[in-house]
Formats: structure tokens, C-alpha cells, sequence
């Protein structure tokens, strides 16, 4: 059970309908911001700010620019019946001049009431010239009084959702800062100091009244140190829970028979495991390894080490399709161990499952492989004494909590990623765990051919693929999107999968199988089985395959519209291909207008495979993106903080944090009482949880 709530951060976490004007009608969009308590208005913090110059006339102003001015509306126009043009109302300033007000569509209706004709109003808008008329395009303001204009020469803009206009969004955000209440101080004195960052509350405020970088500075670090002291919280709390010391000896890894040597990466994080497996201490380490590093071979030799301690081994993997390929791959290194191991999905029923979950009990079955389904609530151990989880960006820290409390005491856990994560955002992500790295490939393993081509040579890109699969080889062919979108002209270039999967089809016949995350389940799994047995020589794919699939036959990668993939992204599908002993390559179809960033992409995916470069590049190139959301990381997307006030930021955030644990483990003096105030705010709670006392 999570501890109470401090009594001090009510207000913020009060119901958004508790502001005035929030109605039925307004919680939905409000809803699709994220903002459903008082606190998240507070931090929906403005995408830039509208400087605007208040002008006496027309003559002193420049076309483009921002403006508030003095205008009386002299005649209104409406647009002709069955007409798409606007509702038009001149106006003139003080001189004579003529400016055109208009309004298209619905807001049109306004137009009569605002600005009845012979009165002064002040508008504020961006004058431009259309043709040979200066004209402001829906007014963002219109005031009988002057100074109540005044007040908006530097304006906030918001991000918005269908329902929601900004002068809204503007006025509850002044009543969510009107609630702060008033909390200790959880930065560091000197800290505070050194920055001359303003006060929490202080902070908040001004970050919505204007561009002021230490405001949102302080306010990123507030989160990054949040995020910081709650994963050494979960650290510290791993080194406090009493696991079991797991000492192998050796007798089962020395019958591996392994048709390569290990590389030094391998050897050395075969050490750093084997080190931490010997202490009582549960172990919490991330093996981060590029594409075919070898990261199942390491694993492999840690589960063996639970094993020859008499212990039992589990490997958690986030789809059925890699389980069972994980399953085939250990089965076979298994062979002349002896060592019994099995596969639980969600598919297994009836006596099948039975029989597995008896060998799990009695301690027959020593290494199981299996999706979420192996730590069900029915699913129970003898002696579990190690988790490896793969694909670690799937599983967030409170998953992860979940699974150590499988074992009769705390299991040692290995977590993977074949995501390679600049160092940068590494304690970001993984800040309660200690990390090795893959930085090796295994020898012998032939560098993949990457080919840059332009979409125009596509029948020819499909007469080497024809050739490619006449050879008895296998191929990729992966589209940025599932289908055309209805609607949307800009995206109507975009390759759709189902689309090329017809073409292709219609010209190779049965042996093109398609994959996207639309299909159902079943149809998906049996669409790759076809593949991974080679019955199907050509898999038509989304993005879906990034992950997770291991056919040493298909040789070919093609992708199309590369330049719409993010760097990570093309590494991972790259990735796919090369995994036998045969020469692999890789084409990228590029459209024909590149950007400057493209450009650089595509360069790089030719010059390099090494994935922690293209990783760090991928941060230079396009900002965080998908390296630091929720999306790959599991947990660590930072709302407040952007890439680069992280990068900035986070060593000195974690350093703080990381001394306030040292002295204050249980953050019970004051300042670590203000921090337990920090860690509910950015919703940390599991952080909480895990303090001795709560």
C-alpha cells in the first residue's frame, strides 16, 4: 500500500474540475493534454511567448509584425453565399488608414458584436498585406479599453487540443498558480546559489509569464532530480533486501560448447555478473549491447551460474514470437549440459501448461523462457534465483519491482536492451542499476553492405530482390506506414505497407507474408512462422520487426522512405539482417528532396555500424525524441526537461541526489522531508514506497 499523500500538495493534486470554467464539455481535451489535476496546469507550461508593440497607427507599424492598435470598424462585408472567403470588416485608424479584420468559418458570428461599426476597439493580431490591403487575420484580442490590452505585449502560447482556445488554457493556468502553496526547499543551499534559480513558486510563475531559462531551468532540475533519488531509491533498497549469494562452479559452463570464443566485452561482462551474483545483495545490472553483440551468450552463462548454485533461472522476453526464438537458440547451446528448460506463453493450455508449472514447483524445470505470462500469480517457483529481462526499454521500473518480489527471497536481476543509449541518457533511464556494455562484436561476423538508392530505381530495387529470393535467400521490405491515410495529402507519399505487400504479391505470389501492429495476434505469429521456417521468402513489414526476430537466411534488408526513420531506428531494422555467415546487405530508398538532416543520416548509416555512435549522433541530430521518452526508456519521459537541459542538468541532479542519500538513506531531516514532497510531485510514488517506515 503507497503511504499518505503530504497534506501540503492537496491543492495541487485537486480535480481540474475544481477550476472555474471547467465544465463536462472541457474535460476531454483538457484530458488528451495530460491535465486532469490542478499541478499538471501549473507545469503545461508554455511552447514560446507572443512579444506584440503597441502602435497609435499603420503607418508605425511593419508588415509581419505582432501589434496592438486603436482601429473603428466603418463597414462590414460578408462573404457571398456558398462562398469559402472571409467575413471582412475595414477598419481605420486615426489617420485614415484602412485595415481589413477578418474571420473564416464559424468564428465569423463573432465578428458583428466585436467590433460594431463607429467604435473604437483595440485589436491585437499580425498585420499583413494581402494584395494591395493590410489586413489582420482573426484578431487574437479586441478590447473597448486600451489598458487592458496592455497587459498582453508579451503573451503566452499553449499547446492546445481540439475544444480549447488559448485566452482559456491562459486563465487556468492563472488560477492553478493562484493555489501554489507555499513548500520547503528540497535544492540544495549552495546549489541554489550557484544557479540563481528562483523559488519553486517563484519559478512556476515566471515560467508562464515569460521566456526566463532559470526558471525553466530550475524547474527541469526539479524533475531530473526527482527522477534521480527515486531510482537510487530503488538501488538502495535492492542492497538492503536480503538476497542469496549464487556461486557457481563452473561445472555446467565448461560443457558449453560454443562454435566461437567469447569476445573481451563478453568475458569482462561475464566477470561484472558473476561478481555481483556472489554477493548477498540482489543483483540490479543492465547489459546494454548493440545488434547481434552476443548478449545471449552472457545471459546464458548467468543463468548457468543460478543453476550450478542449485537455484532456478527465468528469461523474460516481451513478445511470443522472441521467446520462442530464445527458447530454440538456449535449447540448442543447452544440449550437452543436460539442463532442463522450458517455454511458457500465454498459449500453452491444459496439461501442457500443468506439466510446466509442476516442473517449475518440484524444481525439475531449471531455466524457463517465456512472455509476462511466467510471473502470473498462478505461476510459483522452488527456488527462483535469477530474472533476466530482454528488451529492458519495454518494462518500467514498477514492472520490474513486480518481478523481484517472485523469489523467496529477492532474485538477482539481469536486464537487456539491444537499444545502444548515449551515455548522456544512460542514468536517465537506468540510474539504479549498474551497466555493462557489449562495445565488441564476435569475430567473424561480416560487416553488412549499406546502398543508398533513389525511390525513382524502384523497379529495379524489385528485379535484385527477385534475383535475391531466386537464390534461396530470404529478404525484408519494411514501409514507414500501415496504410494511405484518408484525408491527409501530406502523408499521401508515405509507402504504405499494404500497398507495396499487393505489388509485391502480385509478383512473387505465396511467398510474400506481410507483419504490422494492426493485425491480429495470430494472424501476425502464423505471418512469422511462415517466415522464420522459410516457407515465406519475403516479409513485407512496419517498423513492428525492429526487434526481436533472428532469421540467419534473410539477407536482405530494404526500406523504403529511409530518410522518415530516425537513425536508432534504422540501426535496429539494419540489425535484422547478418546474422548468418552469408553477406548481408542493407538498402536504403531514399525520396527524392532530402533535408539537410537526411542528408547526414543516410551519410552515416553508410559509414558506420557501431550503434552507441549512431546513437549519440542520433541525439545531435534530431534531440531526444524517442531515445528519451516513454516510448523506449520504459520511464524516464521527462516532461519538463528537454534533451538538452538534460544533458546539462542530470550529472549535476544525480550528484545531488546521490549525497543526499549518503546522508539522510531514509530522507527523514528536513530537507529530505521537502524531497519526499519533490518525489510525489513528479509522481515517484514507488520511490516513496520503498523508504523504510514509508
Amino acid at each position: 500500500m503507497l503511504p499518505m499523500r503530504p497534506e501540503a500538495l492537496n491543492p495541487l493534486f485537486a480535480e481540474v474540475a475544481t477550476l472555474d470554467g471547467v465544465g463536462p464539455k472541457l474535460m476531454k481535451p483538457l484530458e488528451r493534454l495530460g491535465l486532469t489535476r490542478v499541478k499538471d496546469v501549473a507545469y503545461h507550461l508554455p511552447e514560446r511567448f507572443v512579444s506584440r508593440r503597441a502602435v497609435a497607427d499603420l503607418d508605425s507599424a511593419s508588415e509581419g509584425e505582432q501589434v496592438i492598435i486603436p482601429l473603428t470598424p466603418v463597414e462590414h462585408r460578408a462573404p457571398r453565399a456558398g462562398s469559402r472567403g472571409p467575413y471582412r470588416v475595414l477598419a481605420q485608424d486615426d489617420k485614415g488608414n484602412v485595415c481589413s479584420l477578418n474571420w473564416f468559418g464559424k468564428a465569423a458570428y463573432s465578428a458583428r458584436k466585436l467590433v460594431p461599426l463607429g467604435e473604437k476597439r483595440w485589436v491585437a493580431g499580425r498585420l499583413d498585406r494581402y494584395g494591395d490591403m493590410l489586413q489582420i487575420v482573426h484578431p487574437e484580442h479586441i478590447e473597448a479599453d486600451s489598458a487592458a490590452n496592455m497587459g498582453r505585449l508579451s503573451e503566452p502560447v499553449y499547446r492546445l487540443s481540439e475544444g480549447l482556445v488559448q485566452p482559456r488554457i491562459a486563465d487556468f493556468a492563472r488560477q492553478a498558480l493562484a493555489r501554489l502553496p507555499e513548500l520547503p526547499e528540497w535544492i540544495e543551499p549552495g546549489q541554489l546559489e550557484r544557479a540563481g534559480w528562483p523559488s519553486w513558486r517563484d519559478a512556476l510563475r515566471l515560467a508562464h509569464e515569460g521566456s526566463d531559462a532559470k526558471a525553466r531551468d530550475r524547474l527541469a532540475y526539479d524533475e531530473l532530480l526527482a527522477n534521480s533519488l527515486a531510482l537510487l531509491l530503488v538501488k538502495a533498497d535492492g542492497r538492503r533486501r536480503r538476497g542469496q549469494a549464487l556461486v557457481g562452479d563452473g561445472v555446467l559452463r565448461a560443457k558449453l560448447q560454443l562454435p566461437f570464443g567469447l569476445t573481451g566485452a563478453q568475458s569482462r561482462s561475464i566477470a561484472e555478473i558473476e561478481g555481483d551474483m556472489a554477493q548477498e545483495a540482489p543483483m540490479l545490472r543492465l547489459l546494454q549491447g548493440d545488434v547481434g553483440a552476443g548478449k545471449t551468450v552472457v545471459a546464458l552463462n548467468a543463468m548457468l551460474i543460478a543453476v550450478e548454485a542449485g537455484k532456478q533461472a527465468a528469461l523474460l522476453a516481451p513478445t511470443e514470437i522472441l521467446a520462442r526464438q530464445h527458447f530454440e537458440t538456449l535449447r540448442k547451446m543447452l544440449g550437452p549440459t543436460g539442463v532442463e528448460i522450458a517455454l511458457l506463453t500465454g498459449r500453452a493450455k491444459g496439461r501442457e501448461r500443468e506439466s510446466i508449472l509442476m516442473g517449475l514447483l518440484d524444481g525439475s524445470i531449471q531455466l524457463l523462457v517465456g512472455t509476462h505470462a511466467i510471473f502470473q500469480d498462478t505461476v510459483n517457483y522452488r527456488d527462483l534465483g535469477l530474472v533476466v529481462i530482454d528488451e529492458q526499454h519495454r518494462f518500467g521500473v514498477a514492472q520490474r519491482l513486480a518481478l523481484a518480489a517472485k523469489g523467496r527471497r529477492a532474485p538477482h536481476t539481469l536486464a537487456m536492451t539491444a537499444t545502444p543509449i548515449p551515455r548522456s541518457l544512460t542514468l536517465a533511464q537506468y540510474g539504479e542499476m549498474d551497466v555493462s556494455r557489449l562495445d565488441e562484436l564476435p569475430p567473424g561476423r561480416q560487416a553488412i553492405e549499406t546502398l543508398v538508392f533513389p525511390q525513382a530505381r524502384m523497379e529495379e530495387m524489385i528485379a535484385g530482390v527477385e534475383r535475391h529470393l531466386a537464390s534461396g535467400q530470404q529478404a525484408y521490405w519494411v514501409c514507414p506506414m500501415v496504410r494511405e491515410l484518408d484525408g491527409a495529402p501530406d502523408l499521401a507519399d508515405i509507402a504504405a505497407a499494404e500497398a507495396r505487400y499487393a505489388a509485391l504479391r502480385e509478383r512473387f505470389g505465396d511467398a510474400v507474408v506481410m507483419v504490422h501492429g494492426q493485425l491480429r495476434p495470430e494472424v501476425k505469429d502464423a505471418a512469422m512462422e511462415r517466415f522464420v521456417t522459410g516457407d515465406a521468402r519475403l516479409l513485407i513489414a512496419t517498423t513492428v520487426i525492429e526487434v526481436g526476430v533472428d532469421v540467419p537466411t534473410a539477407t536482405l534488408m530494404v526500406i523504403e522512405q529511409a530518410e522518415r526513420f530516425g537513425l536508432a531506428q534504422l540501426h535496429q531494422l539494419r540489425g535484422r539482417v547478418g546474422r548468418g555467415s552469408m553477406k548481408s546487405r542493407c538498402v536504403l530508398l531514399r525520396g527524392d528532396e532530402l533535408s539537410e538532416t537526411g542528408k547526414k543520416r543516410l551519410a552515416l548509416m553508410r559509414e558506420t555500424q557501431d550503434g552507441f555512435r549512431i546513437a549519440e549522433e542520433d541525439l545531435e541530430l534530431r534531440g531526444g525524441g524517442e531515445l528519451l521518452g516513454t516510448r523506449q526508456s520504459g520511464e524516464a519521459g521527462f516532461r519538463i526537461a528537454d534533451l538538452e537541459q538534460t544533458q546539462r542538468l542530470l550529472p549535476v541532479a544525480h550528484g545531488d541526489a546521490r549525497l543526499l542519500m549518503e546522508r539522510d538513506g531514509g530522507l527523514t531531516s528536513p530537507r529530505g522531508e521537502a524531497a519526499r514532497l519533490l518525489l510525489y510531485l513528479f509522481e515517484r510514488d514507488w520511490g516513496v514506497q520503498l523508504l523504510r517506515g514509508g
